[in-house]
């Protein structure tokens, strides 16, 4: 059993992947390869005919290998370029190479729309018995997918020059999101006295800080440097929900929706029910929310206070010591799990040093031709950082676990990505509320687990809520700053059940998802994710130490099957009736009741 290093460095290594970083001639030649190989699978598919016959379907063979290695390489190039520029905002080079990397991909989007007109034109016998070959068969539930899709999208030719145009045109925009982020600072003021400028990752550490004053103070802080650039993020929002709306309408896809979901393999039905079992469990949450003001000695909690940490707060949690009781807990449910934790502690697979420049928030990156990962983070010491911590490197034994099998099977979507992650954060929090040396620190560390389900219930929910009007009423023109600010206070309110004093009115300024470019609707998957876990969690609870193959074969499913099917499969219950739904919200119940018996 490999031990962690000691001290545990909390800073990554990239010359591992590429030497150089922004500037590597190695990365260069990488991407120089990576366009030459996609322009000849682009030539080959263009004069390419669909098969007549079974026997036919075999001159494919090396073109789909060729895509599943492109497609390898784009999450290479892509991981990588993530890493610098959330490393270093200010990295220019980096932020020219995220230019060339989108468009390597939208070249790839080309040379597979292409192909999925093939599968599309391909006759159903034919078809069927494409399927049916050994070495197709593997990845017949993905190529199927693909052959679906291009039956509700345009034309080829159109879809390639919407991949086209989309470069500067989309996902530029997204990219001028992180050109704005990277110029906001917010001012604080030390122990010392002095004022530094913070950057937003190591403000948002700020945000549920122990001390009420230091929460407000910075937040105010906060709402003002997010309002300094508000006129610049709704103009990138607006132009991002612009064009997603016109692609959607040339296809003639009239619910804004129908991509999200389809990204997901979820149906409507599921998400539907899902949200309607979350709300007929809001007002024990809001009780939760209640009790909790009161221990603060507040009428009701502001923005700022919902986060704060409750009780007895022991002081800060170094680096070393949540590597160690992260590694401990993982151990106890799966060996494996914990090993794979050692190894990325050790070999520099984790961004975690609170230093400024870096971007905010927390990811998980895949690097599947180095069969590595990246985790990236801002850790302040806190029980909250650990957890994200612990939720990162679920997202990484989840690629870990995928590997080996072949590249279009691991292309598993944000809803269940969020799953790994979750029950990965939930091992290590439930054992800290188990393990907790006293009553008033119990209180403290199940209020911060709790915290989990007021984010996906509550906050992710108000996101949600926000996205799906702002794009009905961005069908009808552009949005000003302040209409975005009332439509998120109007969101908070109706998910919070007007529970909050104070709200969060340039929240989606502030918030990276809702700028993201890869995933429409970068809300509702958490919320899925994160009840999905919690109920295999319960399932993992009654069953012991032989849950975990289970566990692992789950999760190796997640990129071949749609949710419905892997939850009955693997779990045998039905995700489009409540009742597996209301069991996961029950855990959580549970939690907040146990709270509100302590906090009498």
């Amino acid at each position: 059993m490999e031990q962690l290093s000691n001290p545990v460095t909390p800073t990554w290594d990239l010359e591992k992947i590429f030497t150089g970083g922004s500037s590597s001639e190695a990365f260069r030649s990488f991407l120089d390869q990576l366009e030459e190989d996609l322009s000849s699978l682009n030539e080959g598919l263009k004069g390419a005919e669909a098969p007549k016959h079974a026997e036919d379907t075999g001159r494919f063979d090396d073109m789909i290998e060729g895509m599943q290695s492109a497609s390898r390489r784009i999450l290479e190039a892509s991981g990588f370029v993530e890493c610098l520029t959330a490393q270093d905002q200010h990295d220019k080079k980096a932020v020219q190479l995220e230019s060339k990397v989108t468009a390597l991909r939208a070249k790839y989007e080309t040379v597979m729309t292409l192909f999925q007109n093939i599968l599309q034109m391909t006759e159903d016998s034919v078809w069927e018995a494409w399927m049916a070959r050994p070495e197709i068969s593997p990845i017949s539930f993905v190529l199927s997918e693909k052959r679906h899709a291009a039956k509700e999208k345009l034309s080829p030719d159109l879809e390639s020059l919407v991949s086209d145009l989309a470069v500067d045109g989309y996902h530029g925009w997204g990219q001028h999101y992180d050109t704005i982020v990277a110029k906001v600072g917010v001012p604080y003021t030390d122990d010392n006295g002095e004022t530094v400028t913070l950057s937003v990752g190591q403000a948002a550490n700020k945000l549920d800080d122990p001390d009420r004053s230091v929460r407000d103070t910075t937040f105010r802080k906060w709402e003002e440097a997010w309002g300094g650039v508000a006129d610049y993020a709704a103009d990138t929002l607006n132009r991002l929900a612009g064009f997603r709306l016109k692609v959607y309408d040339k296809r003639g896809w009239e619910d804004v929706l129908k991509e999200p979901l389809d990204i997901n393999r979820m149906s409507r039905e599921t998400l539907d029910t899902m949200w309607q079992v979350i709300e007929e469990s809001k007002p024990i949450f809001v009780s939760y929310l209640e009790r909790k003001a009161k221990l603060l000695g507040l009428e009701k909690l502001n923005w700022s206070d919902v986060d704060a940490p409750l009780g007895e707060v022991t002081g800060k949690i170094t680096y070393d010591e949540a590597a160690a009781e992260i590694v401990k807990q993982f151990r106890n449910f799966s060996p494996k799990l914990a090993d794979f934790a050692v190894q990325a502690f050790n070999e520099g697979w984790i961004e975690a040093e609170d230093r400024p420049g870096k971007r905010p928030g927390g990811f998980c990156t895949s690097l599947p031709v180095s069969k590595e990962t990246r985790i990236f983070m801002t850790f302040g010491g806190t029980v909250s950082n650990m957890a994200t911590l612990a939720h990162e490197l679920g997202h990484a034994y989840h690629q870990y676990l995928m590997d080996e099998l072949p590249q279009f099977n691991q292309d598993y979507a944000m809803n269940v990505a969020e799953t790994a992650s979750t029950f990965a954060e939930m091992i290590v929090a439930d054992a800290l509320v188990r393990n907790a040396a006293s009553e008033k620190e119990k209180i403290s560390l199940l209020a911060d687990k709790i915290q989990s389900g007021i984010a996906f219930f509550m906050n992710i929910h108000a996101r949600f809520l926000f996205e799906t009007r702002f794009y009905e009423k961005r069908k009808q023109g552009l949005l000003e700053a302040s209409e975005l600010c009332t439509l998120m206070e109007e969101a908070q309110r109706e998910a919070f059940r007007g529970a909050l004093g104070e709200y969060h009115p340039h929240f989606w300024a502030s918030k990276l998802h809702f700028y993201i470019t890869g995933v429409p609707f970068y809300n509702f998957p958490y919320t899925f994710g994160y009840l999905f876990s919690t109920g295999i969690y319960a399932l993992a609870a009654r069953e012991g130490a032989g849950f975990a193959d289970k566990y692992d074969a789950l999760l190796m499913d997640t990129g071949r099957m749609t949710v419905e099917e892997l939850a009955a499969k693997h779990l045998n219950v039905d995700l489009k009736k409540p009742d597996f739904w209301r069991e996961a919200v029950s855990v959580v119940v549970e939690d907040v009741k146990l709270f509100l018996e302590l906090t009498k």
